[in-house]
């Protein structure tokens, strides 16, 4: 795993985000390229048997095998640690790869893992057949409420999940009155901070200990790759890096490198996308047409207080409920032309998605009421597009309702 110089530590402590994602990785690089070279090579030469040796016994060395690590990984998993502020990163194909292969990694049969009634659904599905399938006992509660935690651990509670926001319902959880009851414990926190980005939330300044992402969304940004992140500890990365080339969820050295260059200009799409999302929330808000938005930025969110001490920007993301139902919600859906009718969020265009039609799929009824999620339900992720349009077309489609 990688480790800091302490030359390198006090230099990069005083850069801001937007220098961060791209100074963070410049100690890496060993070639005269400014723009990162893409590293297509599977397996990596030692110069003798001394060399290899070493290779073959160093965790996550990043020119052994690509399955192991590439010299591209290693440049996404710095940035990622600095915007994180934890030691180390490692990447993964998939967001649901980071997930997956935390989670497995951290808990073996006959331990009890605490996770919300409100997850994304694959991360739900996790909770509800995979662990339980492993012997793995796992208590859903209400993450609006820190007291359900507490009264949920037991004697072998080993870890906690958290999604804070929410997918898609945007509820927000307490990170680190979780994080205290769960460190006198020896309670591992995971979070969830795809909806945040590092940009507007750091858990691990609020105690977690495992940070996930699928890097497929804010991080890199343009709709054009599948990855995830999950940043931790030297300690908790090596024994998640053991069971992560076992379970083979490589990031491809290509989606590697375009989730380089996505990170280069995160700080500055999010401080659009923040304040697209503000106003377009604030916008539903007074529509009649619209019986509610979810939105942490908004005052009238019921943890709006906490979303403001714990997030510094609250994302691109707006959940509403038209009124009417199902066929209502299908007809405003359609309606609208900016927006592409597709999954994921976070990237330079708006998206929008029917999300019963879209949970329907994968989830049972009895899951759906438990994610709370309404057959009038929207996700709308908002992109960089001129505020006055993303509001013009939304206005033409709340006409058909």
């Amino acid at each position: 795993m990688n480790k800091r110089s302490h030359h390198e530590e006090r230099i990069l402590d005083s850069f801001q985000n937007e220098t961060l994602v791209i100074h963070a990785d410049d100690a890496v690089t060993n070639d005269r390229t400014v723009a990162p070279a893409i590293y297509y090579s599977a397996t990596f030469r030692a110069h003798n048997a001394t060399e290899f040796a070493d290779m073959a016994k160093t965790p996550h060395h990043p020119q052994y095998y690509t399955r192991y690590g590439n010299p591209v990984h290693e440049r996404v998993e710095k940035v990622m640690a600095e915007l994180e502020g934890t030691e180390t990163a490692l990447v993964t194909g998939s967001g649901m790869g980071a997930i997956s292969t935390t989670l497995l990694a951290l808990v073996s049969a006959g331990d009890h893992v605490i996770a919300q009634t409100r997850h994304y659904m694959s991360t739900a599905k996790i909770m509800d057949e995979m662990l339980p399938r492993f012997g793995v006992e796992v208590t859903l509660v209400e993450q609006a409420d820190v007291t359900a935690f507490a009264e949920a651990i037991r004697p072998n509670t080993k870890l906690i999940m958290l999604e804070t926001p929410a997918n898609p319902t945007l509820v927000v959880t307490d990170i680190a009155a979780v994080a205290e009851m769960a460190r006198s414990r020896g309670i591992i926190v995971v979070v969830d901070n795809t909806f945040a980005s590092p940009i507007n939330q750091r858990p691990h300044d609020l105690g977690a200990d495992v940070i996930v992402h699928s890097a497929t969304k804010y991080l890199g940004g343009h709709h054009d790759l599948t990855a995830g992140v999950i940043c931790t500890s030297e300690a908790l990365a090596e024994r998640i890096w053991h069971t992560h080339i076992s379970i083979g969820a490589v990031l491809s050295p290509m989606d590697a490198w375009l989730l380089l260059r996505g990170l280069r200009t995160l700080p500055i799409r999010m401080e659009r996308i923040n304040a697209n999302a503000l106003a377009l929330a604030e916008f539903l808000e007074a529509q009649p047409q619209v019986e509610r938005v979810y939105y942490p930025g908004l005052a009238s969110h019921p943890q709006h207080e906490l979303a403001k001490r714990q997030m510094r920007g609250f994302g691109a993301v707006i959940a509403f409920a038209i009124k009417g139902g199902y066929e209502e919600t299908e007809r405003f859906v359609s309606a609208l032309k900016l927006p592409p009718n597709a999954v994921s969020l976070g990237g330079v265009d708006s998206l929008v998605v029917h999300t019963a039609a879209m949970w329907g799929g994968v989830m049972t009824e009895e899951q759906m009421r438990t994610a709370g999620i309404p057959t009038n339900f929207v996700r709308y992720s908002v992109g960089l597009e001129h505020i006055e349009d993303l509001k013009a077309d939304l206005l033409q489609a709340l006409q058909v309702v």
